[in-house]
């Protein structure tokens, strides 16, 4: 073989494989393996996932308004019986929950890399997950709305969600501030009493200290009749209602049990009532304060215009 043909052909081979050395280091940086996520649940269980989930099931109402806050609607692929917001959640899977057990085939059929449960799963039907195979991660129940922000950050780390958890909780803050804001200046503080529910109107329940609804109450500029009470959730008798005479009355199971202020001013006894005399009951939407997720933002608003409508004009 001549000398200068040799070294042709060994250029050649040199450039051929630098190019495919170049195609290969391009190929790894354009497909980088997915770090794994680590990460610890409300109960303290720490919970690992190879890569940011793809097909989430979703067991509380809470978490699918999280799951597509942060626009993460694709990747939720089956939803909990209760689950009906945005409307687009209505067409997914239903696997049950709730009162009901969940339907174990119907979740397993879907294949889900994640399963988002909250406080109120029942543990046993977590564990009957797990023992599945499937990864179960329970949310925390929040108090504030800081915890909420924790929230909408762990899971959107788990979905890959992260920069618009941040988008979405700078919007929050941004809500939040501007209630605040117009709030800022008010000295009178109407006592509030929230019902829960008022099937028994000789003891209807209602939030106690610590809870969200207690925080959103006071955070609207309003002081919550059930503040001073012991427990969450608690009944108070109607005669401690007529003692204290709240100055509004919201009614949460207006969403749940169709209650009206009507009804209410046609129970026995509660015509003593000054706010009931005053048509100062109003029908509230439960879900914006029952439900751990970003539209607690709207039901801080909502409460806060009906507590001081001076201020929201």
């Amino acid at each position: 073989m001549k000398p200068r043909y040799y070294s042709q052909m060994l250029f050649i081979f040199v450039l051929l494989m630098i190019g495919a050395i170049s195609a290969a280091c391009a190929g790894a940086q354009a497909t980088p393996s997915a770090a794994p996520i680590v990460v610890t649940d409300g109960l303290g269980k720490q919970i690992s996932l190879s890569g940011p989930a793809q097909r989430v099931i979703s067991l509380a109402p809470s978490n699918t308004e999280i799951l597509f806050a942060l626009g993460a609607g694709s990747q939720v692929v089956g939803r909990d019986t209760f689950s009906d917001y945005p409307e687009e959640a209505k067409s997914l899977p239903d696997v049950g929950g709730g009162f009901s057990e969940l339907n174990v085939e119907v979740i397993l059929a879907q294949k889900p890399d994640l399963v988002l449960a909250s406080a109120l799963t029942a543990s046993e039907q977590a564990q009957a997950l797990e023992k599945a195979g499937l990864v179960v991660f329970v949310m925390n129940n929040p108090k504030d709305f800081e915890g909420l922000y924790e929230n909408l950050r762990l899971v959107a780390r788990l979905i890959g969600r992260e920069a618009e958890a941040e988008a979405l909780v700078k919007q929050l803050e941004q809500r939040v501030a501007a209630v605040e804001a117009k709030l800022s200046g008010v000295t009178e503080r109407p006592l509030v009493f929230y019902e829960l529910d008022g099937t028994e109107p000789n003891a209807p329940w209602t939030p106690g200290p610590g809870t969200f609804i207690d925080t959103l109450i006071r955070m609207a500029g309003g002081e919550n009749l059930g503040a001073g009470l012991q427990g969450e959730w608690v009944q108070v008798s109607l005669e401690e209602l007529i003692a204290r005479q709240p100055d509004l009355i919201l009614l949460g199971d207006a969403t749940w049990g169709g209650v009206t202020a009507e009804a209410v001013a046609a129970r026995a006894g509660w015509d003593a009532l000054q706010a009931v005399k005053e048509g100062k009951v109003f029908p509230f939407d439960d879900n914006l304060v029952s439900r751990p997720g970003p539209r607690l933002v709207d039901g801080l608003e909502a409460m806060a215009r009906l507590l001081h409508p001076q201020q929201f004009p």
